[in-house]
């Protein structure tokens, strides 16, 4: 086989709908929600479930319903093929961005040659650190350096925002933008094909099951809004109004080697050129796309002109208007669509809800690259370049 035969691509990629913590989603668990984007995709691919070798998947919170590996348990709740091997893996926000480069680091070894990459995440059913908080114990050591989760992630955002000079107005204004992309990305469509809408159970006067198919984060929003929200932490400048949304939801693509595909009579659709997970400086924490994506430009030989779109997790304002001062970079390609301060942020799924999103994306433009780069807990960045076939 040759190197042509065994590279990576991309034949499927669909997500959930993105639910509100304590909303429609809020009654299914990790388990069902990653299920359904699993058959999904494979139905989105036409083929059988038999063609799978591998399944990674990334979820933050493990524990309880989301413990002992969820990516397994998901798939054998579907009844498909046991012999089938699952891994769940944790980068924090980018685990699921983790999981693809590693399912296309699966195939371009020759380990497998169809593998799924997908993540998960139930804010509502399992909140962020309940293992570290209410289980076993703690992580930190008597002499750890560094700011306690989730205050880690308030304190990065805001020293980060002091060291760039952006100011409450700044990030309002992002804001709003990114409202503004999400609800007209919705008017026109553009989620259409993407998302795979799933019945989920309802309560009092809805009780049964209904169909969720919308992301539910989007909300009017204005300036004179946000200028009224308290601020996260005292004399920050981010609010809730300028921070990912606490959410449900799951997302998979299915991955082959060109060969696979060819074999199977699908479309290839992209490919990866390349990938990175790095680490930057604990104290501002958020700043792992900034290091990453010049990472990922340098190994993959490109310039940010080379670039049609870019997403860049909206974990929290300042985070994407950092990483544009860094870049000298407008927003015009910048998370067009909008982004999880509007769509919400499920921590294991937002890496592969992010690529997802970026290929469909480049296909409704005709456009050729992408670059996927977010920032992680534990002061890691991660990024992905995709170039369609």
């Amino acid at each position: 086989m040759t190197a042509q035969d065994r590279e990576p691509v991309v034949v499927a990629a669909v997500r959930t709908p993105i639910g509100k913590r304590g909303g429609a989603l809020a009654g299914l668990k990790g388990v069902e929600l990653l299920r359904h984007v699993l058959a999904a995709v494979i139905d989105a691919a036409g083929v059988t479930p038999d063609v799978v070798e591998q399944v990674v998947g990334g979820c933050v919170t493990q524990a309880g319903e989301q413990s002992l590996n969820v990516t397994r348990n998901a798939w054998l709740s579907t009844g498909w093929d046991p012999a089938v091997g699952c891994t769940t893996v944790d980068v924090s926000c980018g685990s699921a961005q983790q999981a693809n480069h590693l399912v296309a680091a699966l195939i371009g070894s020759g380990a497998i040659d169809v593998g799924i990459a997908c993540g998960v995440e139930s804010m509502s059913r399992v909140p962020i650190g309940v293992n570290l908080y209410n289980g076993p114990g703690h992580y930190k050591t008597a002499d750890y350096p560094w700011d306690d989760p989730p205050k880690a992630q308030f304190g990065g955002a805001e020293r980060i925002a002091a060291r760039q000079g952006l100011t409450r107005a700044d990030v309002d204004a992002y804001g709003v933008l990114s409202q503004q992309r999400a609800a007209a990305a919705w008017a026109a469509g553009h989620f259409d094909r993407e998302v795979v809408g799933i019945d989920a159970p309802g309560d009092g006067e809805d009780a049964g099951s209904r169909r969720v198919d919308r992301d539910e984060g989007l909300r009017e929003t204005t300036l004179e809004g946000l200028a009224k929200l308290a601020p996260n932490v005292p004399d920050g400048v981010h609010t809730a109004g300028t921070t990912s949304q606490v959410s449900d939801g799951a997302s998979a693509i299915l991955w082959m080697s060109r060969a696979r595909a060819r074999a199977l009579g699908l479309r290839p659709r992209a490919r990866m050129l390349t990938q990175v997970v790095t680490g930057a400086d604990p104290y501002y924490l958020l700043d792992g796309p900034v290091v990453a994506t010049g990472r990922a430009l340098e190994r993959a030989g490109m310039t940010l002109a080379d670039l049609d779109l870019v997403e860049v997790n909206e974990a929290f304002a300042g985070v994407v208007l950092n990483w544009a001062q860094q870049y000298d970079s407008d927003l015009e390609r910048v998370n067009v669509n909008g982004g999880a301060i509007a769509l919400g942020h499920p921590l294991g799924s937002s890496g592969t809800r992010l690529l997802v999103t970026a290929l469909h994306e480049l296909e409704r433009r005709d456009a050729q690259t992408a670059l996927v780069t977010m920032c992680c807990g534990g002061s890691l960045g991660t990024a992905t370049i995709l170039a369609r076939v």
